[in-house]
């Protein structure tokens, strides 16, 4: 049964979907925790260097989606579902991070990181999708992941709506 709301939360999840919308109206426009992003998916390469060049660039998206979907199951796992929710917000910001990753695969237009300081960069999808014979897929492939961003952050913004209401625990 629900009881009072939380307005602090409900005004925070308004302003989530206000900015979902604006994230996902120009992706390509950089926005609040791209950089957040971008350290971890670098992080990813370097934590999964040990096992492969294929696991190795395959590492940098794995982590980038991994860390906020991680911390949204600590924050379930400790009962704070509106936190859960917010991090859950983060992971579809980030799937349209890689959307427009998965788009340039072909282009390759986008500037890349080089983390030693090398000429050796590798554009993660361009190698990803060419392994797989995917790569005249790039845009299709893109675009899916952007609908599930679009998904994932209309999920988070509907449970933060949800968890912005105290329940009170019925007994039988």
């Amino acid at each position: 049964m629900m009881k009072n709301v939380n307005y602090f939360k409900a005004g925070f999840a308004v302003l989530l979907a206000v900015y979902g919308i604006i994230l996902a109206g120009d992706v390509t426009e950089p926005r609040f925790l791209d950089r957040v992003d971008l350290v971890v998916h670098e992080a990813g390469h370097l934590l999964f260097t040990w096992f492969g060049e294929f696991i190795m660039v395959t590492g940098g998206t794995v982590l980038q989606l991994a860390v906020p979907a991680g911390i949204a199951v600590y924050f379930y796992l400790r009962r704070e579902l509106f936190s859960s929710s917010v991090a859950i917000f983060w992971v579809g910001q980030s799937l349209f991070n890689v959307s427009v990753y998965i788009k340039d695969a072909q282009a390759m237009a986008l500037p890349l990181v080089s983390v030693g300081g090398g000429d050796d960069t590798i554009h993660d999808w361009n190698y990803l999708l060419l392994k797989l014979n995917l790569l005249r897929w790039d845009q299709a492939i893109g675009n899916a992941v952007h609908v599930l961003g679009v998904l994932v952050l209309i999920s988070s913004v509907v449970l933060g709506f949800y968890f912005s209401f105290d329940r009170e625990e019925t007994t039988a």
